[in-house]
């Protein structure tokens, strides 16, 4: 029993100094840094291409999918039910939307929002 004891404390330990190391990273400029753009020029964007939108959900479209508006167009927009953090939203709120262009075969292009904020 003792013996099982300590080798569990001896792979905790080494465990807890494996993910202490892990925790360290770069942290400056990127070079997938947030593009600032229109639903127009995210539609002409590469797949998995990081962008800054600013407009309005003007709709759902159910399974966390939404249309997302601003004065180019509109495009479909993705968000996650665990991504809302209670934050209410309304076709008359104006939102920032950060996220990623998904481009998928034979599917029209959307964009996975990752965070977003309501403007005031």
């Amino acid at each position: 029993m003792k013996k099982t004891f300590l080798i569990l404390i001896t792979i905790c330990a080494i465990a807890g100094i494996a993910n202490a190391q892990v925790s360290g990273g770069f942290k400056g400029p990127s070079a997938t840094q947030n593009t600032n753009s229109t639903v127009k020029e995210a539609l002409e964007l590469g797949d998995d291409t990081n962008v800054t939108l600013t407009g309005k959900i003007i709709n759902s479209l159910g399974d966390e999918k939404y249309t997302f508006k601003d004065t180019t167009g509109e495009v479909i927009i993705e968000i996650d039910d665990e991504d809302w953090n209670g934050i209410k939203v309304t076709p008359e709120n104006t939102i920032t939307i950060n996220g990623e262009v998904d481009k998928e075969m034979f599917k029209p292009t959307k964009i996975d929002v990752e965070t977003f904020s309501v403007n005031q």
